[in-house]
């Protein structure tokens, strides 16, 4: 500020980061009037409007009409940037100055001869500004008149630019003349065998001189052999210079491409244009890597910084390249804290120039020669666990994966074994043998002198596990590979992360290195196999998770010393972009997105069952026999344990003493409630990659598209339009069966029968002989050659007795469900695979849930997150003050008043899929409202007014999984500003929790109430996890108490907006802050993960954490949002372990499902026993009837039993050891019959497993 009010003249350009913005605004502002000249080049509208060039001003930039800026619209390149449209009215400024006054003229050139001035960057091109508004606006005297003033002096707008060319080359065919006859040989390189990089490069540096990071990343491509084809452009469009020199008669020239602006590839950092970028990078079809300038922090700061890269710049140079489809943002340069000038990171670019090759070898390489390693996983270690995977079947999958390769002409041996099973045996051998003897087999033993040799970080590994080979994956005297080599393709599993050796490493706040064997693993990948590319199979392994910085890897984090120049090709689950996005970030990773399984209804079974065949009888018999019929219905939903979820009259009651209505009512909330099991969503079996699904499962995905409103396409949903034809609205139709109301129980399921019908006659039209959808008729089509009687959809409905409904109302919505259908049945999941073996381009597309958003099909995409200041969108605020209102008026209603602080969780998926519903829910909560910058960026808020909040601001303790943190810092600091911002409020106590806690704990902790108002945690960046999941799922843990130090030690560490680019160790703030909370909270928002399919909800979950810390001894409420259908709900977490397990874990039609894939079933249908006790674990939430119904359904049953033991012996022997752990934990009491089986059981299955 002090500068600025000396100074005669400012110069600002690029100024798009809107804290950075709003602080210029603020020093410039008052001064401007008395400044001579201010000159702002590209830069968001409210800097723009501080220009003043005479009498030349930009004051209406942004808001009304403004002769300049309508000029600028009209003329602007589609879909470019700010910048260009400046470019283009350099150019064409004669037309434009025919307009404007004399005086105007005059002031406007000026602008426009120093914004070229600027453009060409060169010291002289300065200094000539500067002289050029001095003598203009500055001297008003003759002081200059002995400067001559030179003109601009440019390079071409742009070319193909080398250090050591004679000049600027304008065509490709002169560079490349140039290229291979003169330098080529210069070099001593082979211009026909040397694959050839293409680098974009931006002009300004190449103009200014800044150009040494340039310059080593060339010299470096030549000294490993290979060709650069650098290009340069002035515009923010650099596909154009793409299309006009990295084609030559339309072949690509270039084997990858390398772009080093740090930016998308259209647009820069103001607006983007990802579809043109995609079509440019598709049509040349090559690997597309984004390097990264470090340009918001020197190179120092970078270095120090646990989190890596500065989140705006994560934000701008990250993850918007990743939309366009680009992999490995490695950090190429830095910058210089004192000159400011680009300093390149030698060991960085060395890395970038071995990957490019490797990448470039993939297309220049035959297939015959390529030698590939395919990477499972084992987790938890144990025999019966290699191949895990999120929904897939990974050992069917790699089998389709190995019959397409051999055919692509890839050497697999002269023996590949005939089918899935085979291949399962080869790998691992001999199934039942336990992981400790290395009867897995041994594809590989590496000597210790030899791990020494080729591992250059070996020794830093010993802080950690002492000297190798350690404990883990070895005989004692070498490191063992695990594994199979079938030719040139191997296929290995990925050690674990070691902590099944000592559960006391579960306690780190931090995460500890690799151990010696996985080290091992990928040296010999790299080293020893010498792989031209890794295939990692299936969500997810530990290389991604490995410690080093989150963002931006430096050359000591280990996930690159791990995977070194290998290039990483990566199935990832479609509905996991979080998680997929670490994995491009830390491991450079090329996605490839798989489906998870159609989701079907779960149906009833057994005593649900009958009780839904009752209530059917209810309806008809309601009048003669109804009383009867009702007892009989409260007495069978006893046995099925539904009175822990509906209020039903006692055991002795005779329901003949109610009246029909009071009757009815009963009748309806069980109905609900079976309704609510029924329809719940059920992922069917696994997935195989490169099988397509059948026409049913297709029509499983589309009822659930067709379900929901989509208000932004202007789409009601099917439901919305069947209610309507009724005269009924929807939300009411829900909110009155919930309430109980039998007539909308049963028109609720009349609407989502019918939806069902219709989808089906619509698929019908596309279904094949074999069951499948290989092409797809239009739905809505030749409506009127139906003989008059409308659509099949339209038939269908009517059947239902839905008469209404006309096929106008119809036709959108199912236009739509056929550009779905057409999504669903295009697979390209091998297709990838094959491209990306072939050093091809992937396709970017969006991960999340296909029912959400049907963009994320078809997969086989290299799938990205979203940006990351787009969220939460306007949508999301309104769903989240929804499932917020329901949660609060649900806790008024059984504790009598307001909670004053609720434990939030935040997971890095979710807020992808929802577009942030759960971030707006923590905004909602302390009553601030989050606000989009003027380029739409969410990244300001405001606080709500109590009036118009209508009640107390509740505080909150938000935990952030690791995931959310490396992808959604910005939104942490969001989160903490507006805590921050409520803490300071002067608000009367009684209403505002957020400021009277903060004022408790400044006394407390001897600190300001803003440093006090801290409740954004998360684990220390590197690390992820409270580890609970890890010690559940291995069996070590001491007690509860070791779980609770974990989770509290693990996240207890805490973002401040104040010091951004840290994350602070401070577990007594957690503690202090989890002590006030009455409730904990989190959400569910896709039928495909749920509470008991992953250990990380109740990793997080913090219920039996807050009940150890409070000193009332009071156990608090938990509470789970439920969106994943239209008609969202607020459950208690006991309600949704029920429904989980009566949906799931008790379900025939998901353990039969799950049994058809063998051996990986039997370990789906263990862990979710494993995850259940979790919940027993983290927060008492588990009925005592869910233990007894599973261990009657999988132990009691000789023959189930059976089934278990032949498919997976150790997945069985795990299944016997929870139940058996479970009651001695005191979490299910069982009779001694039941507790002898078991143990019987162990001892039977332990000596199959050991071959007794």
């Amino acid at each position: 500020k002090k500068d600025v009010a000396d100074a005669n003249i400012f110069i600002g350009s690029l100024i798009f980061v809107q804290e950075l913005a709003d602080k210029v605004v603020e020093a410039v502002e008052p001064y401007r009037e008395t400044m001579d000249a201010v000159c702002v080049f590209p830069s968001m509208p409210a800097v723009m409007r501080l220009n003043k060039i005479g009498s030349f001003t930009m004051a209406s930039m942004g808001q009304s009409k403004n002769v300049m800026l309508d000029f600028m619209k009209k003329n602007k390149p589609s879909g470019t940037s700010f910048q260009d449209g400046m470019l283009k009215l350099v150019r064409t400024l004669p037309k434009v100055l025919k307009f404007l006054p004399g005086d105007k003229a005059k002031d406007a050139r000026s602008f426009m001869m120093s914004l070229q001035y600027w453009l060409g960057g060169s010291p002289e091109n300065i200094e000539a500004l500067l002289l050029n508004l001095a003598s203009t606006y500055v001297f008003e005297s003759d002081l200059l008149t002995g400067e001559v003033v030179e003109p601009p002096t440019v390079i071409p707008d742009q070319g193909i630019w080398h250090p050591v060319a004679p000049r600027v080359f304008e065509t490709n065919e002169e560079y490349i003349q140039w290229l291979r006859n003169e330098h080529a040989p210069t070099i001593g390189v082979d211009p026909n065998k040397a694959p050839v990089i293409g680098v974009v490069l931006q002009k300004s540096h190449i103009n200014t001189k800044d150009d040494a990071h340039y310059v080593a990343l060339i010299m470096e491509i030549e000294a490993n052999g290979g060709l650069v084809l650098p290009i340069y452009t002035g515009s923010l469009d650099f596909s154009k210079p793409i299309e006009d020199y990295f084609f030559l008669n339309g072949r690509s020239v270039v084997d990858t491409t390398i772009n080093l602006t740090g930016f998308a590839l259209v647009g820069g950092p103001a607006t983007q244009d990802h579809p043109k970028a995609i079509a440019t990078l598709k049509k040349l079809n090559r690997p597309y890597l984004c390097a990264v300038p470090a340009t918001f922090q020197t190179f120092e700061e970078w270095k120090d910084s646990e989190l890596g890269l500065h989140p705006v710049q994560v934000a701008l140079q990250v993850a918007l390249p990743e939309l366009d489809g680009a992999i490995e943002p490695i950090i190429f340069a830095g910058r210089d804290g004192v000159t400011g000038r680009s300093i390149p990171q030698s060991d960085r670019i060395e890395t970038l120039a071995k990957r490019a090759i490797k990448w470039s070898n993939l297309s220049a390489k035959k297939n015959a020669d390529k030698k590939v390693a395919i990477t499972v996983f084992s987790f938890p270690p144990d025999k019966g666990n290699v191949g895990t995977a999120a929904y897939l079947n990974v050992f069917g999958s790699i089998f389709e994966a190995l019959k397409t390769m051999k055919a692509e002409g890839y050497d697999l041996g002269a023996e590949l074994p005939t089918d899935v099973e085979g291949l399962v045996d080869a790998v691992l051998h001999d199934k039942e043998a336990s992981m400790a003897s290395p009867t897995l087999n041994v594809a590989y033993s590496m000597s210790v002198a030899e791990y020494k040799e080729l591992t250059p970080y070996a020794e830093d590994l010993e802080e950690n596990w002492g000297p190798p080979p350690g404990q883990l994956n070895t005989d004692g005297q070498n490191l063992l590979v695990y594994g199979v080599r079938f030719g040139n393709v191997f296929i290995g599993v990925q050690p674990s992360f070691g902590y099944e050796g000592d559960p006391m490493r579960l306690l780190y706040a931090k995460s500890a290195s690799p151990h010696h064997g996985f080290a091992a693993y990928y040296t010999y990948i790299e080293k020893v196999l010498e792989a031209d590319a890794v295939l990692h199979f299936g969500t997810h392994g530990s290389l991604e998770f490995m410690p080093g910085k989150q963002v931006g890897m430096s050359g000591g984090c280990y996930p690159d010393r791990l995977i070194q120049s290998t290039p990483n090709l990566y199935y990832y689950a479609a509905n996991n972009p979080s998680e997929a996005t670490i994995a491009k970030r830390r491991s450079y990773a090329n996605t490839i997105s798989y489906l998870t399984p159609p989701a079907e209804n779960a149906g009833l079974y057994k005593g649900l069952k009958e009780v839904g065949e009752l209530i059917s009888s209810y309806q008809g018999l309601r009048e003669s026999r109804g009383a009867s019929i009702v007892n009989s219905i409260v007495a069978t939903a006893r046995t099925c344990n539904l009175d822990k979820d509906v209020d039903l009259p006692s055991e002795d009651f005779d329901t003949a003493e109610l009246t029909l209505d009071e009757r009815d009512i009963i009748v309806g909330k069980v109905y609900s409630k079976i309704m609510e099991i029924e329809s719940r969503l059920l992922p069917c079996g696994l997935h195989t990659v490169g099988v397509p699904p059948t026409a049913e499962e297709a029509i499983a995905t589309l009822v659930n598209i067709a379900s929901i409103d989509r208000p932004e396409d202007e789409i009601d949903g099917l439901p919305r339009i069947l209610a309507r034809s009724v005269g009924r609205d929807i939300e009411d139709i829900y909110r009155s069966a919930n309430a109980g109301n039998l007539d909308d129980n049963l028109l609720s399921e009349n609407i989502k029968e019918a939806i069902r019908a219709a989808v089906r006659a619509s698929v019908e039209r596309s279904t094949d002989a074999a069951g499948r959808v290989t092409e797809v008729n239009p739905m809505m089509a030749s409506l009127g050659a139906v003989l008059g009687g409308g659509s099949p959809m339209l038939s269908a409905l009517k059947k239902q007795g839905f008469d209404k409904v006309q096929d106008p109302d119809l036709e959108k919505l199912f236009g739509y469900l056929e550009f779905c259908l057409k999504q669903v049945v295009a697979d390209n999941e091998m297709g990838a695979l094959i491209e990306g073996l072939n050093g091809e381009y992937t396709l970017p597309g969006p991960g999340g849930d296909p029912i959400r958003n049907p963009l994320v099909l078809p997969t086989g995409k290299n799938m990205h997150a979203l940006d990351p200041q787009a969220i939460p969108t306007i949508a999301a605020c309104d769903c989240a003050k929804v499932m917020v209102d329901r949660l609060l008026e649900r806790q008024v209603a059984e504790e009598g008043e307001y909670p004053e602080s609720i434990a939030f969780v935040l997971w890095g998926t979710d807020n992808i899929k929802t577009y942030g519903e759960s971030l707006a829910q923590v905004l909602w909560m302390v009553g601030v409202r989050p606000l989009p910058d003027s380029l739409g960026r969410v990244n300001q808020i405001e606080a709500i007014p109590l009036e118009e909040l209508g009640r107390p601001r509740v505080d909150v303790v938000v935990t952030c999984s690791g995931v959310f943190r490396d992808l959604f810092i910005n939104q942490m600091n969001l989160l903490d500003r507006a805590v921050k911002l409520v803490a300071e409020l002067d608000e009367p106590l009684d209403q505002n929790f957020v400021r009277k806690h903060a004022l408790e704990q400044a006394e407390e902790f001897g600190v300001s109430v803003r440093d006090a108002a801290t409740r954004v945690f998360s684990n220390a960046a590197g690390s992820y996890s409270a580890n609970v999941g890890l010690a559940i799922e291995n069996g070590g843990w001491e007690g509860e108490q070791q779980l609770q130090e974990q989770f509290t030690s693990r996240k207890g560490f805490a973002f401040n907006a104040d010091r951004p680019g840290i994350l602070d160790d401070k577990a007594d703030m957690f503690k202090s802050s989890l002590k006030k909370v009455d409730v904990t909270f989190q959400n569910l928002d896709s039928s495909e993960i749920s509470l008991t399919d992953v250990s990380h909800y109740f990793d997080s979950d913090p219920t039996k954490v807050v009940g150890s810390l409070r000193t009332d001894g009071k156990k608090p409420s938990s509470f789970v949002a439920d969106t994943t259908t239209a008609n969202g709900q607020v459950r208690t977490l006991s309600e949704t372990v029920r429904l989980d397990a009566r949906t799931k874990l008790l379900n025939p039609k998901f353990y039969e499902g799950m049994l058809k894939s063998g051996y990986e079933g039997t370990r789906e249908i263990t862990k979710r026993l494993r995850n259940t006790m979790g919940w027993s674990a983290t927060a008492g939430a588990v009925d005592n009837f869910v233990y007894e119904d599973a261990n009657d359904v999988f132990i009691a049953d000789e023959e189930m039993q059976k089934r278990l033991l032949e498919t997976n012996p150790n997945a069985f022997r795990d299944m016997v050891t929870t139940f058996l752990e479970a009651n001695g934990r005191g979490y299910w009491e069982t009779s001694e019959e039941n507790l002898d089986r078991l143990r019987q059981l162990y001892a039977e299955v332990d000596d199959k497993i050991e071959g007794l």
